[in-house]
């Protein structure tokens, strides 16, 4: 894949390409704590398969960086989202097939639920994953909150600290990826390619922005309240969708309660011996399903 930087809304973001330039449009979106490194096996295979793929590191990850000094380092959905359009918008990509696990997900089905003329077709880790900002404070049991103890981590100081410090940070990351991938044995190599990444200097806020704003506990980017505003509703996405989930998952143990808010084509499917990090655990089947969405669509 060749590494590319281009000018997008308030981002210079770094993306990986393959594929023909004239190849149908497929977005990856890559979520926390990985990087665009999560779709280095999958790529090749759309690229075999005609697309044209285009994989951006997320704002505060990589070499992508925010243009000005003065703008908000805002992790919210809504930004995720807004950065993934701009993108298209600076490649001159109308509309795409779209695809993404947790933020890079989450990204991606905000876009099918508000702009689905831009969506050929979805494939979206971890369900419908958009939040529901306004019921984030509802508790939820006990087994649930248990498995997001990180996110409360990230509300405090010593959080806080240690996403920006470098040695603390990549031990936390390490754990979350053994805890949430049990059965990834390539896990530490992989590791190794990933974690330049988070030398972003926006990482740590980016990232302790995301998990409270999220909660409601901290306001977001002015600039992307009628995004939130619209998605306080909860919309349905009605674009062909295969949604995934992985069985072993150790944060998300299963979405299928979500699968009613796909309205079109849709298809749910798990992913025996598999955990958060879906297209690096398992790279054919993550692009397989992406063919198959795309084909639903009549592409």
């Amino acid at each position: 894949m060749q590494k590319r930087q281009i000018t997008a809304g308030v981002l210079d973001i770094a993306y990986l390409s393959a594929g023909p330039e004239d190849g149908w449009p497929c977005l990856l979106g890559h979520g926390f704590p990985y990087d665009a490194q999560a779709y280095a096996a999958v790529a090749p295979i759309l690229a075999d398969a005609g697309a044209r793929v285009i994989v951006p590191w997320l704002r505060g990850y990589g070499r992508t960086r925010f243009l000005d000094a003065a703008t908000m380092r805002s992790g919210e959905q809504a930004a995720l989202a807004a950065d993934m359009l701009a993108l298209m918008d600076a490649l001159a990509i109308p509309c795409a097939t779209l695809a993404g696990y947790d933020w890079g997900g989450r990204a991606m089905c905000i876009i099918a639920a508000l702009w689905p003329e831009r969506v050929e077709a979805l494939v979206t880790g971890n369900g419908y994953n958009i939040h529901d900002v306004p019921q984030s404070g509802l508790p939820a049991a006990p087994e649930g909150e248990h498995r997001l103890w990180y996110t409360w981590y990230f509300q405090n100081p010593r959080g806080a600290r240690a996403l920006a410090d470098p040695e603390a940070r990549n031990a936390l990351i390490r754990y979350l990826w053994r805890i949430w991938s049990p059965d990834w044995t390539e896990a530490e190599a992989a590791f190794a390619h990933s974690a330049p990444a988070f030398d972003n200097p926006d990482f740590a806020e980016v990232v302790a922005h995301s998990y409270r704003v999220r909660h409601g506990l901290v306001p977001g980017d002015a600039a992307y309240a009628s995004i939130e505003t619209r998605l306080t509703a909860q919309p349905a996405i009605a674009v062909p969708t295969i949604s995934i989930d992985g069985a072993t998952d150790g944060v998300n143990p299963g979405t299928a309660h979500t699968n009613h808010k796909f309205e079109g084509a849709f298809e749910h499917r798990v992913f025996a011996q598999t955990g958060h990090n879906l297209p690096q655990e398992r790279p054919a089947d993550f692009a397989r399903a992406i063919l198959d969405a795309r084909a639903h669509s009549g592409g």
